[in-house]
């Protein structure tokens, strides 16, 4: 029983991490669209667990993780949820895929999930009248993409080091 539980506590303090880092304040000062640098960490992290533990990180993480963050940024509750539950099933579908190219050519279908994740949240956002499309809103996932190696190399260690399987 305790091997099927090895390292999950890895798995969950990366995931809090990756809330808090979501939360931290973005410089205050400076152009109004400097907050649209920020990566989107949660989601990075949700990309990497489910691309090397398929069968225990999946749907229903990304559905908790989506309504957590949802709560921690005041957006309409259910936002990320779909989102992050979308990009979940697609890395799950193509996991093996995914683990069989470089960690750069990651980069780029990391550019494209978190790209779509965006465009799901603004889209659902629109619907509700909140927000209108603007390529600004398009910019963490440029910035996700070029963090991925240092995103994957990190956790990839932690995953080894402390055996999670």
């Amino acid at each position: 029983m305790a091997d099927v539980y090895r390292g999950q506590w890895v798995v969950l303090t990366s995931f809090l991490f990756a809330l808090v880092l979501s939360v931290v304040s973005v410089i205050s000062t400076g152009p109004d669209n400097v907050g649209h640098l920020r990566p989107d960490w949660v989601l990075m992290v949700l990309i990497y667990w489910v691309m090397a533990l398929p069968q225990r990180v999946g749907i229903v993480a990304a559905w908790c993780l989506g309504i957590v963050v949802d709560v921690l940024s005041g957006s309409l509750i259910g936002q990320h949820a779909v989102a992050y539950i979308l990009v979940s099933y697609a890395v799950a579908q193509g996991y093996q895929q995914l683990r069989m190219i470089s960690v750069w050519q990651q980069s780029v279908a990391v550019l494209v999930l978190v790209g779509a994740s965006q465009l799901i949240s603004i889209w659902i956002q629109s619907i509700a009248g909140m927000t209108s499309f603007s390529w600004w809103h398009m910019l963490p996932a440029v910035v996700s993409a070029f963090i991925w190696p240092w995103i994957f190399l990190v956790l990839r260690y932690l995953r080894r080091q402390f055996r999670v399987t």
